[in-house]
């Protein structure tokens, strides 16, 4: 039975970890126009239960994206130095979009994960009770 907690305990934990990557990856989405706003970025670390690996996945630091922002030429913008440029955000639309994806279809397949290991154990306590 031991083995059923840790496999819903790893898949739990990724679920955690993906819709910790989908909320940052919405946030970039979202500020993809705000001027000097710098793309997010999530990275995963191993969980160790006391000295052992557990399988188990966190959410390490959110890091900010060194790439350069995008010069925007608008001189009435408010922000706008003498040449009429202003940094916008170094966010691109369709990278965030396709890891947003990737970060979905993770999400589904740790869900699928959890059920199936919730199934098992039920099924497991079926036949114990026969």
């Amino acid at each position: 039975m031991n083995d059923f907690i840790g496999s819903l305990a790893v898949s739990a934990s990724g679920l955690k970890a993906q819709a910790q990557r989908l909320r940052h990856l919405s946030e970039n989405i979202a500020n993809a126009d705000t001027p000097g706003y710098r793309r997010k970025t999530v990275s995963f670390e191993t969980a160790f239960g006391g000295s052992q690996n557990t399988g188990e996945v966190t959410v390490g630091r959110v890091n900010l994206d060194r790439r350069a922002p995008e010069r925007v030429y608008d001189p009435g913008h408010p922000l706008a130095d003498e040449t009429g440029h202003h940094d916008g955000s170094n966010v691109d639309l369709m990278i965030e979009i396709a890891d947003a994806r990737e970060a979905q279809r993770s999400y589904e397949a740790n869900l699928k994960m959890f059920d199936q290991a919730r199934q098992m154990s039920a099924s497991l306590m079926d036949l114990l009770r026969r």
